[in-house]
């Protein structure tokens, strides 16, 4: 069983930054294509992005372009979510997922068997 570990979740102003980072607990994250999702009190999950297992794919949810950015280093077997300009209603918990596929990536959170407990990012002044 994979397990996913988030990190970099924290408080952050409004226009800020914070750079989340998902590892696997058995250092294996450079086999498997990685989504990224959160959820919010009170909503639905939804998804921010996707990485494919190479890096070489990437597809990030059309409302979160030019803010968000999903970046991977396979040397050090991690997985980045960079937000940027952050907003109020960003204020969630963000989770990563993994499938092992050659596939690019999906934003289908049902494609996804492992996940991460996620990481608490709050946007406040």
């Amino acid at each position: 069983q994979l397990q996913l570990v988030e990190s970099g979740g924290g408080l952050a102003q409004p226009g800020g930054s914070l750079t989340l980072s998902c590892v696997a607990a058995d250092n294996t994250l450079d086999q498997y294509s990685i989504g990224w999702f959160r959820q919010a009190p009170g909503k639905e999950r939804e998804a921010v992005g996707c990485i494919s297992r190479s890096g070489g794919f990437t597809n990030i949810v059309e409302a979160f372009k030019g803010r968000f950015t999903i970046l991977r280093d396979n040397a050090r077997r991690k997985v980045f979510l960079l937000l940027t300009r952050l907003k109020p209603e960003d204020t969630a918990t963000y989770s990563c997922s993994a499938i092992a596929t050659d596939y690019k990536c999906s934003l289908n959170s049902d494609v996804y068997p492992y996940w991460g407990q996620g990481t608490q990012v709050t946007v406040s002044s």
